[in-house]
């Protein structure tokens, strides 16, 4: 009986194990790519250094370093997967601009207002010259602008002998266009190189809305087709990097970010142009912690920060986000940031809300660098390229 038995259990156990070998292999094929998985890396290898994995002999990285990537491209072989987060439509860069002069239009736009209603009066004498140059001066102009632009206007209205309103307006339009200067190179240097994304870094003082200008500039580079990386480098303000990685899900755009509270910024900026290289992205932002201009260790890190990042490639961009309402202070801190890390551009928010638009055409004479951005609102898409002669139709309408 047990001769008859035996081979049957061994046909019966055969059975059982091939089985499961079977089993174990539909559920291999089954499995998802990778969490840390590229939009452009179909093979779903992680980044190097994520989680701090490996190490480098540039300097010390951080531990829990990762990249937030929402939804790979290759969804092959995956079955019942749910679909991830609807993305934004984005604002083109036409329709912002429009929007925003707009808005200038409607803000609260001393400047333009008196000086045209100064320059009408039927006489022009001393006293509404006097009454000009106060409007300018207190519009933020600066001292020397204010003076070349009194004495071209009030040349020009002496030599025409005219009190015509339009043709009034029309020469204090071209003075302020001068000072303006549309010659200034305002494109952002957002070019990838042959070897390497652009890299741009947003520098500024606390609570000037640095992180929400990089998410929406994320906006502005994904609506010119740009494939963007964004490094959450402020690892001092809670939830910055958090709020970063918001921004950058809307567009699709990957975070590179430190799950360490108080991580070297350095490392971790150093971590996101090393994942932009990697993953071949047109441009990398970093984002910054705020820092107060008179604190000069704070301002030491930030000159780290940048000689850091330059050990992959030379920062093509560093834009100082400066809030118009602060007027001259403004100026004071431009003047610190430029020394430590050698602004290329000023990104200028809150315009809508102050009478200084004078403060533009400060901060150009004093640092010799030209606004490149302006934010004209809150909301995501209420950033735009700035654009000289625009600026003043704007101001004169």
């Amino acid at each position: 009986m047990n001769e008859i038995l035996l081979p049957v259990i061994f046909v019966v156990l055969a059975l059982a194990v091939i089985g499961s070998v079977a089993a174990v292999l539909v559920r291999g094929r089954r499995t998802p790519p990778g969490l840390y998985s590229s939009p452009r890396d179909p093979d779903d290898r992680p980044l190097a250094g994520a989680h701090g994995s490996t190490s480098t002999d540039v300097l010390d990285r951080p531990d829990g370093v990762t990249t937030d990537v929402l939804v790979p491209d290759d969804l092959s072989g995956l079955e019942d997967t749910p679909a991830g987060p609807s993305l934004d439509t984005v604002d083109p860069v036409q329709g912002r601009l429009a929007r925003l002069r707009a808005r200038l239009v409607r803000s609260n736009n001393a400047l333009g207002k008196g000086l045209l209603a100064l320059l009408s009066r039927d006489r022009i004498d001393e006293d509404v010259w006097d009454e000009v140059e106060e409007t300018l001066l207190m519009a933020d102009l600066g001292t020397e602008p204010t003076m070349e632009l009194v004495d071209a206007l009030r040349e020009r209205v002496k030599v025409a002998g005219s009190r015509n309103p339009a043709e009034v307006k029309d020469m204090l339009r071209e003075e302020l266009v001068k000072l303006v200067d549309p010659s200034m190179d305002r494109s952002l240097a957002t070019q990838r190189h042959a070897d390497r994304p652009a890299i741009v870094m947003v520098v500024g003082v606390n609570g000037v809305g640095k992180t929400t200008t990089v998410g929406k500039l994320a906006r502005v580079l994904v609506a010119d087709d740009k494939d963007v990386l964004l490094g959450a480098a402020d690892t001092f303000r809670a939830a910055a990097a958090e709020q970063l990685a918001t921004w950058g899900s809307r567009v699709g755009v990957p975070t590179v970010k430190s799950d360490v509270d108080g991580a070297d910024p350095a490392s971790v900026a150093f971590e996101a142009v090393k994942a932009g290289i990697d993953q071949e992205v047109d441009v990398v932002l970093i984002d910054t912690a705020g820092r107060l201009q008179n604190k000069v260790g704070l301002m030491d890190e930030l000159g780290k920060v940048k000689r850091v990042i330059e050990k992959q490639g030379t920062v093509d961009e560093v834009l100082l986000v400066l809030d118009a309402t602060t007027g001259q202070n403004g100026l004071s801190q431009a003047r610190v940031f430029a020394e430590v890390v050698n602004i290329t551009g000023i990104v200028l928010t809150k315009l809508d809300g102050t009478a200084k638009g004078g403060i533009v055409v400060a901060i150009q004479r004093s640092l010799g660098v030209p606004v490149k951005l302006i934010g004209l609102g809150e909301g995501a898409d209420d950033l735009a390229p700035f654009d000289a002669e625009a600026f003043v139709d704007a101001l004169l309408n």
